[in-house]
Parts: C-alpha cells; sequence; structure tokens
C-alpha cells in the first residue's frame, strides 16, 4: 500500500486566489494557520543532523518569507474606519444607500492586508451571529453565503471589466452581457449572496479618461445604490477623479476639496461632489521619523518584526539596537512592505554566509527593486518610492553554499 508524501509541514498549500468566494474564505480559515520556525539557539542547531539543519534552514526560510503583518498606528486607524462603516451599514435595518470608505495610501503601505484583515475579522462574527447562514434567504435563492466580497481591478480597468471581477467572485456567468446586463446581474449577486462589504481594489486603475469617465462614475453611483457597503482602495484616490480634486491640510492630514465653480462645470462634477458626500477617505500613511514620537513608534515597529526572525546569533537589537532604526528608516523611506523585502532578503543572506545575524554591512550589500513587489502596477503609481542605494560587494563564501540544499523526502523523518 502506498501513502501519499505530503513534504514538511512548513510546505505552502495550494495558492488561495482572494478574488474568489472560495478563495476568500479559505484565506479566512487558514491565514494563521502558519507555523513558523521554532527558536533555536547556535548550539542547538549545532547538535542536529545535517539533514536536520537543511530542513530548519529551509522552515527558517519559510517563516522570514511569510512575516505577520504588524499592526501600526497608522493601519488601527484605518481598520477601525473600515469595520465601523461596514458594521453601521450591515446592522443598518433602513433601506438606501450605505456609507463607504475610500482607503488612499501608496504602494507597499499595507493597503491590503489591512483592510483584508478587518473584512475577516467582520465575516468571522457576521456568520457567527446568523449560524453560517443567510438570515434573508428566500426560496429558490443560491446557498453561498459571502458576507465579503474582494475584487481587484484589472491593469487598464474598465467598468465592464470591474463588474466582470466582481462576478468572477460569485462564479456567475456574463457571457454576452452587456453593461447594463452586468451592472443588474452585479446588484442580484451582491443580494442574494447576502454581501455587507464590497472590496475593489487598485480602484485608480480605472482611468478618468473624459470620453469614459461618466460611465466610471454611473458604476460608482449605482454600486453606492446597493444595499453592501463599497470600500474602495488605491494609489492616490483624492486626485484620481473619483473625487474632485483635492489637496492634503499639511496640519490636519485630512484631504480638502475645492468648491465646484459655476463655469466650465463637467457633466460629472456633482456626481463627484455626491461621492464626498458618502464616503469617508482614510490614508494609510508611512512611518515618520522626525519626533520623538515618530522614533519610539518606528522602533516599537521594528522590535516586534525582530520577535519573528529566526537568526542564530545575538536577535535581540538586531533592528533597534544603536543608530540601526535610523539606518532601516533611511534604506526603506518609513514604507512596511519596503522594510519587510529589505529584512526577508537580509535573513535569507545572513543565513548563506553563516553570519546569522542582521548588520549595516550586511544589508547595504543589497538593495530592494520594484520586482521585489511584481504584483503592483507601476503604471497605476503603485510602486513605492525605494530610497536609491547602491549596493556594496558581498564577501563570496568558499565553495558553492549548501545551507538550504535538501537531499529529499527522507529528510523529513529526521526533522524533530
Amino acid at each position: 500500500m502506498t501513502h501519499k508524501y505530503n513534504g514538511p509541514s512548513f510546505l505552502p498549500g495550494p495558492p488561495v486566489d482572494r478574488t474568489t468566494s472560495e478563495g476568500w474564505q479559505r484565506w479566512c480559515k487558514t491565514r494563521k494557520a502558519f507555523v513558523p520556525a521554532p527558536v533555536l539557539t547556535a548550539e542547538q542547531y549545532a547538535r542536529k543532523s545535517p539533514r536536520q539543519q537543511r530542513l530548519y534552514n529551509l522552515h527558517r526560510l519559510a517563516t522570514h518569507s511569510s512575516l505577520p503583518i504588524e499592526a501600526t498606528a497608522m493601519s488601527e486607524h484605518v481598520a477601525r474606519a473600515v469595520l465601523a462603516r461596514v458594521e453601521d451599514g450591515a446592522f443598518s435595518h433602513k433601506a438606501g444607500t450605505r456609507g463607504g470608505v475610500m482607503v488612499n495610501g501608496d504602494g507597499a503601505q499595507g493597503k491590503t492586508e489591512t483592510v483584508c484583515e478587518a473584512l475577516a475579522i467582520f465575516e468571522e462574527t457576521w456568520l457567527n451571529l446568523n449560524n453560517y447562514m443567510n438570515p434573508d434567504a428566500m426560496p429558490g435563492t443560491r446557498d453561498l453565503v459571502a458576507p465579503v466580497a474582494y475584487v481587484r481591478c484589472p491593469v487598464r480597468a474598465t467598468p465592464i471589466s470591474t463588474c466582470q471581477r466582481i462576478l468572477d467572485f460569485y462564479g456567475e456567468d456574463y457571457k454576452g452581457m452587456r453593461l447594463e446586463d452586468l451592472v443588474r446581474t452585479v446588484k442580484t449577486a451582491i443580494v442574494d449572496h447576502a454581501t455587507k462589504a464590497l472590496v475593489i481594489d487598485d480602484i485608480t486603475r480605472l482611468k478618468l479618461h473624459r470620453e469614459a469617465d461618466q460611465d466610471v462614475l454611473d458604476l460608482i453611483r449605482e454600486m453606492m445604490s446597493m444595499p453592501v457597503t463599497l470600500i474602495l482602495v488605491g494609489v492616490g484616490i483624492p486626485t484620481s477623479g473619483l473625487l474632485r480634486e483635492g489637496r492634503r491640510d499639511p496640519r490636519t492630514h485630512e484631504w480638502i476639496y475645492e468648491p465646484i465653480k459655476d463655469r466650465g462645470r463637467s457633466p460629472n462634477d456633482h456626481a463627484a461632489s455626491q461621492h464626498e458626500r458618502r464616503f469617508q477617505v482614510v490614508d494609510l500613511d508611512p512611518f515618520r521619523y522626525s519626533t520623538a514620537q515618530d522614533m519610539a513608534g518606528w522602533t516599537a515597529h521594528l522590535r516586534g518584526l525582530e520577535a519573528h526572525l529566526r537568526l542564530l546569533n545575538d536577535p535581540d537589537g538586531m533592528l533597534t539596537g544603536g543608530d540601526t532604526p535610523e539606518y532601516l528608516f533611511h534604506r526603506t523611506g518609513g514604507v512596511v512592505g519596503v522594510l519587510e523585502k529589505l529584512i526577508q532578503h537580509g535573513c535569507r543572506r545572513a543565513i548563506e554566509d553563516r553570519s546569522e545575524r542582521l548588520t549595516k554591512d550586511l544589508l547595504n550589500q543589497f538593495t530592494v527593486t520594484p520586482g521585489d513587489m511584481p504584483d503592483l502596477d507601476a503604471e497605476s503609481g503603485e510602486q513605492p518610492n525605494i530610497p536609491a542605494h547602491k549596493p556594496t560587494s558581498r564577501k563570496q563564501p568558499k565553495g558553492r553554499n549548501t545551507v538550504f540544499d535538501d537531499d529529499g523526502p527522507a529528510a523529513a523523518g529526521e526533522a524533530g
């Protein structure tokens, strides 16, 4: 009798696609299931067999590639705003339009993960309250209950392709449909699947060229009339045309919109003004490093990351000691996504060269590039501003590095 070999526990399973109902629900259930590598001292590591060491190195690699999203004061502000709007809409017994949220920020700030985590918490609560059933189900309606629907705008998105992405989430057939039919089918699917929150990520991929902006604003207006809280996530939302042209108050960090002019008015101006009244715009900002409070917040974030690293030599203070916090801020601009990639690269190299510790000399050997974040569309402004850095030369270890080599399935039996 043969047995299927499942491999070590840290191997990833099938890819999770949150843009389908099945994928979203699987992500909600498994998002905290990964077990990081155990913390070992250099002495404990040395007592392992070569095969066990190789497996542990691979487990550490998986750990550093799966660093959890550390909550920040900025992300908690966004999460509270999203949860408040969704809960207000979901628990309201009134008919009519629900207020929406626009989550704005530069690329790699963690907007998507912050919103998804907040909505996963909402979905768990909502399903539990309703015994995992649709409380408004009618005979003959669909069985699928999807309190949250998450979609991403395609690159060079249009109203038609955006509607198609929403229907893809539910697995609906839309072949041959015109825009009017697509919008109507979207509205029906949202009601039949008991969806309370609809996330449209990368919303600023919708380009508001003059001949098409009315269709875009009409689509947003149609969505606003649905019994669902609409959450739009994107880069540069206040200046994208989804709202009237805005500027940010440097003192309050709030967005201010100029009044509509009587002359030269676009037919969309009133629609944009309507959006302003119905959407709360919240920003997910990078860390700053200008005041004592800013520095303390940045250092606390680094300390949280430090606890998840699995290097063998004096891990305490690797990211927070001396002038390292200032150095890391200079290298990343306070952008959490850039910081995460820098730390991942550094940890891998520290294992490869057996130094087992992050230092400025080691981190200076490479830089983070846009290629490290391939899912962010540069044309839509999603790529973050990565501080320039010229890598220093790398000290090559003698011979071929074998720390990540594995001799095959037999090694799994010695992974203890």
